[in-house]
């Protein structure tokens, strides 16, 4: 079993990337706005950064809240659904970076 010290710092570090990551995302979104190529791709690119946007916005809320949580039980649900958010959310980014990488430049 985890201890609790460790559960704790590994939200701390999710939280600080989780809100960076939310940063970066609606940042290219603006900076994709900019671009006259396809706009089609372009659009793909956007929606699929604006949901990662929120899916990591998501998991820095569920953060904030499993370290305020008082009750174990729900910081560990609220730990794992951080980690499949994260993880999903990650995982989208790196596909609209293919996107924009094989159909905008």
């Amino acid at each position: 079993m985890r201890s609790e010290h460790w559960d704790r710092s590994e939200l701390l570090s999710l939280l600080s990337s989780s809100a960076t990551l939310a940063g970066l995302c609606i940042t290219v979104v603006a900076l994709m706005n900019t671009f006259d190529k396809d706009k089609s791709a372009a659009t793909i690119a956007d929606d699929m950064l604006a949901a990662c946007a929120v899916g990591f916005l998501l998991c820095t809320y569920a953060i904030f809240w499993a370290l305020r949580a008082r009750q174990t039980r729900t910081a560990i649900v609220l730990t794992k659904v951080v980690d499949g958010v994260f993880l999903a959310s990650l995982s989208v980014m790196t596909l609209a970076a293919f996107v924009m990488a094989y159909t905008l430049w």
